[in-house]
């Protein structure tokens, strides 16, 4: 099975399989089966398959907290994986990380069902529609956030799929009846590269999945053709502080692509200035090709976020959205799950959730929680992603958990991966540049809860990070920390 690329608004995808070659829409997908389905990413499909009225069941080994809503919705949770959870199938849907040699894949083969990668299903289900897509090593599930939330805000009640969930809406997924379909664009397995949008976003490039793309400039290359790919009457969006994204802006300038740029740089389309983050949130003034738009403020704090709502702020104006109601649905962002979400506060410890693991991302993160944490210390708890990654960006990764007053680091979530000698979390606890009483590497799960009680101080903040899976454990560490009390 093999994947190639259509033209015209939001027709993305078309499958090549024994029987020749077909465009698929979503209703052509039949009864929809999904491999993995309680993470974000798969569970935001799954979401708006069941909100198109399309059937559809999922496969899972844990209680993601995803599944409950899947289930209200109608969907058919397996709490397990096994043959018979194909029946009446008529489409199988995997991501990167399911295994080829997966029972259910090996069994969807055996039955000759359409099998399609998760891109390609997201692509099916976006014909007829114009797509946005947010795509970048970093910022891209908060961007897309906060274009979809503007989309809504101005009445546009856009389709969407997030690599996250909007806080106070709790969805990730959404089947709207708007023209435009808002999507996070992943680039970790080429995935992003199965998209034909309209708008593309993206928001910084920098070293990482190179496993995937060999080396820098093949990460850029792949940039460069997600960029090609943008309709002809379409446009990019790119950072105009971000090295990777102001290349990414001179190469698609010369191929003849529509280009606009945010950012503090002087000569960005859409400058902001007088960025100021702190505890109550941030505010900052902007300018369009030298219009003053005035100023605009967020409800959580990181000028980091600034940076991402400045970009959702630059594709709703060329949209020609209204600046008032841009200006209220950014002042009314309430986050991003897994976003600096606080999890809760056990004797006198808040406890913060973050979904960072790339160096960058963990600094600014890392940042903003010292701001929050004022007097107290900041603890974190981190769980390497991937073991390339972890290998590749080891100095990096230690340079950014350094930041933190105590560190506990567990071992590597990278399923299907084989760790290497020297490779892993031990490797990458050695490598923090703290003092011996301050870090320390814990690979069980269950110990975890109890190193935070025995470490934090009333007034102190914890953040867990990193791996999808860690996002589970603030509920135990909360538990930990009021036994304690």
């Amino acid at each position: 099975m093999s994947n190639s690329m259509a033209g015209g608004a939001g027709t993305v995808t078309s499958v090549t399989n024994d029987s020749g070659v077909e465009e698929l829409t979503a209703e052509d997908l039949g009864r929809v089966h999904l491999i993995g389905v309680g993470g974000v990413g798969m569970s935001g499909l799954a979401r708006l398959l069941l909100t198109r009225g399309i059937p559809t069941s999922g496969s899972e080994l844990r209680e993601w907290p995803a599944l409950a809503t899947l289930r209200a919705l109608g969907g058919k949770i397996h709490m397990r994986h096994t043959e018979s959870n194909l029946d009446e199938v008529d489409t199988v849907v995997y991501s990167t990380a399911i295994p080829a040699d997966h029972l259910e894949l090996v069994e969807a083969r055996r039955r000759g069902l359409r099998i399609l990668h998760r891109s390609q299903a997201l692509a099916a289900a976006m014909t007829g529609r114009r797509a946005v897509a947010i795509a970048g090593t970093h910022g891209k599930t908060t961007t897309t956030s906060m274009v979809t939330l503007v989309l809504q805000h101005c009445g546009l009640d856009p389709s969407f799929v997030i690599g996250g969930e909007i806080s106070e809406a709790g969805s990730n997924g959404h089947h709207g009846s708007g023209e435009y379909f808002v999507i996070e664009a992943d680039e970790s397995d080429r995935s992003f590269l199965r998209y034909r949008p309209y708008v593309a976003v993206v928001t910084n490039i920098e070293a990482d999945h190179l496993n995937t793309y060999g080396d820098l400039e093949g990460l850029h290359e792949a940039f460069l053709d997600f960029a090609r790919r943008i309709e002809p009457t379409g446009f990019l969006v790119t950072c105009a502080d971000d090295p990777g994204a102001r290349r990414l802006a001179a190469a698609a300038r010369e191929a003849g692509i529509t280009v606009y740029t945010y950012g503090e740089a002087a000569d960005a389309d859409l400058r902001i200035s007088e960025v100021a983050s702190s505890t109550a949130g941030v505010r900052y003034r902007a300018e369009l090709d030298g219009a003053d738009l005035g100023e605009f403020t967020l409800p959580v704090p990181g000028r980091h976020l600034g940076l991402n709502s400045a970009g959702a702020l630059l594709v709703a104006q060329r949209l020609g959205l209204p600046t008032r109601g841009i200006r209220e649905a950014l002042a009314s962002f309430p986050g991003v799950r897994r976003r600096f979400e606080l999890k809760g506060i056990a004797d006198g410890v808040r406890v913060y959730d973050e979904y960072a693991y790339h160096p960058t991302s963990m600094t600014m993160a890392l940042q903003t929680l010292r701001e929050v944490a004022d007097q107290g210390r900041l603890l974190v708890v981190f769980q390497p992603y991937r073991v390339y990654r972890t290998r590749d960006l080891r100095t990096e990764l230690a340079a950014a958990l350094a930041l933190a007053d105590e560190v506990i680091v567990m071992e590597v979530f990278g399923p299907g991966e084989v760790r290497g000698p020297g490779e892993g979390g031990l490797a990458l606890y050695e490598a923090i540049n703290l003092p011996e009483e301050r870090k320390v590497f814990v690979p069980s799960w269950s110990d975890v809860p109890g190193e935070v009680a025995r470490r934090a101080r009333q007034g102190d903040v914890v953040v867990t990070m990193g791996a999808p899976p860690i996002s589970l454990m603030g509920d135990e560490l909360l538990a930990a920390l009021a036994q304690r009390a």
